[in-house]
């Protein structure tokens, strides 16, 4: 193709669904988005998008042309994330990811690495979905459960992430302590709302408590703690944090089978960088506590 102008540009309008909103991402005028995609259409001689009032969609000769410029865009994000990494200085971007429920202990983490290391801009990225660290979506990874085996990683294992089960002192005094699994129905529980989670911790709420129990649910794991800490009822959190609030109450002893081991990941191209060891070598020294 001779101008991946055009083909860039009709990639971000499939993406945004408007003009507008692909103007936006590229920096250029709507009028010049307009231009490149009559241009494109033209030169294909097809229909890239059906026109509606809400915006563009995708013909089926569009989605065609957008798988390929997604796997380019994605190709020129990894040399640029490999190119970024490969210098001698601890600076420019750190892409870190995790789950959501390590944000507590990570962020204070990344702000002390940032301030021995000032010239790092740090971009944390939490949530359940495993970015792509061989498209450059992100330095290190932190994840849980089996060890990963995508090719082309470098895994090492890290600490476990220990889960208890608490409820807070309101819900103590309005509802009572359980005195043991049995007493588990008359109660109310907090749990995680995909019935899938293969977390060992989910699992075995599941198999423990009955269906009608779990009566607060959520995908969001912030969520769950905040409704454990509210009063909403009884929920798995994690150890460390919930030992930092005296309002929580530990329901039933810890076990370890409630644990998921956590691991650090990187992409071999980047593992051996500069950036990616200062900050795998911090990581490791200050989180060696997150485990007791």
């Amino acid at each position: 193709m001779d101008n991946w102008d055009e083909i860039k540009t009709a990639y971000q309008v499939a993406r945004k669904g408007t003009v507008s909103g692909a103007a936006d991402v590229l920096g250029v005028h709507h009028a010049t988005v307009i231009r490149h995609i009559d241009a494109l259409e033209g030169r294909l001689g097809v229909k890239l998008f059906q026109r509606h009032a809400r915006g563009y969609t995708a013909t089926e000769a569009g989605e065609d042309l957008f798988r390929v410029a997604q796997a380019t865009d994605d190709q020129f994000s990894q040399l640029v994330g490999r190119i970024k990494g490969r210098g001698t200085d601890v600076s420019g971007e750190l892409v870190v990811t995790s789950l959501v429920s390590l944000a507590p202990s990570m962020a204070p983490l990344l702000t002390a690495f940032q301030q021995e290391h000032p010239d790092v801009i740090v971009r944390y990225l939490t949530g359940e979905r495993l970015f792509r660290l061989e498209y450059g979506e992100a330095h290190v990874a932190i994840r849980a459960g089996n060890a990963p085996d995508q090719p082309d990683n470098v895994v090492q294992p890290f600490v476990s992430q220990r889960m208890g089960l608490y409820a807070s002192r309101g819900y103590v005094a309005k509802h009572g302590m359980p005195t043991g699994i049995e007493d588990y129905g008359q109660h109310r529980f907090v749990g995680h709302d995909n019935d899938d989670s293969r977390a060992p911790f989910n699992r075995w709420l599941r198999e423990k408590v009955p269906q009608a129990a779990l009566t607060f649910r959520s995908s969001d794991v912030r969520a769950l703690e905040q409704a454990v800490i509210a009063g909403a009822g009884i929920g798995f959190m994690g150890v460390n944090e919930a030992e930092k609030n005296p309002d929580l109450l530990e329901v039933f002893p810890h076990q370890e089978d409630w644990s998921a081991p956590l691991w650090l990941v990187t992409h071999v191209d980047l593992h051996r960088t500069t950036k990616v060891q200062a900050f795998l070598n911090f990581l490791k020294e200050h989180s060696k506590s997150w485990g007791n």
